[in-house]
């Protein structure tokens, strides 16, 4: 499978999940183990309504999903993945009003488990709102060829 096979896949997996359309997710980039997703700022995801930050679920989901998206388009992996843990550090609050992007990057692959680190930013792209970890299953499937 081709890496370009992979990101349409990948891109049509997030496109279809009803809960990232749900969050409005945008799959901005994606290939080589690398995801970016964003989620415009919306008053049904509010957290705290005194605020107006966004709740830290939503931003897990966004992390999540990202992560997911970089283990489908890592050359190593095959393409079905789901979460077996996600570590997330929140940082800070997210600005009201602005939308959150998440970046993921698979830095390892085994023969059943990928590793994946993510940050997600508001505007303010120079400090970070959360920071995650994450392991993902790797479903094998004929012919997959992964390292040990």
């Amino acid at each position: 499978m081709t890496p370009d096979d992979k990101a349409r896949i990948a891109r049509q997996f997030i496109e279809a999940i009803p809960f990232s359309k749900a969050l409005q997710m945008h799959l901005d980039t994606i290939g080589d183990g690398i995801a970016v997703i964003s989620m415009p700022y919306s008053e049904a995801l509010v957290g705290d309504p005194k605020t107006g930050v966004i709740h830290g679920g939503a931003v897990s989901a966004l992390m999540d999903t990202c992560g997911g998206a970089a283990v489908m388009s890592h050359s190593d992996a095959p393409v079905g993945t789901a979460t077996i843990d996600l570590r997330i550090d929140y940082m800070r609050p997210a600005t009201p009003g602005q939308r959150i992007l998440a970046r993921a990057e698979c830095y390892h692959v085994t023969r059943s488990v990928a590793f994946v680190r993510a940050q997600a930013f508001d505007e303010d792209e120079t400090r970070p709102v959360a920071s995650a970890t994450g392991a993902f299953t790797i479903e094998q499937g004929k012919g997959a060829e992964v390292s040990p």
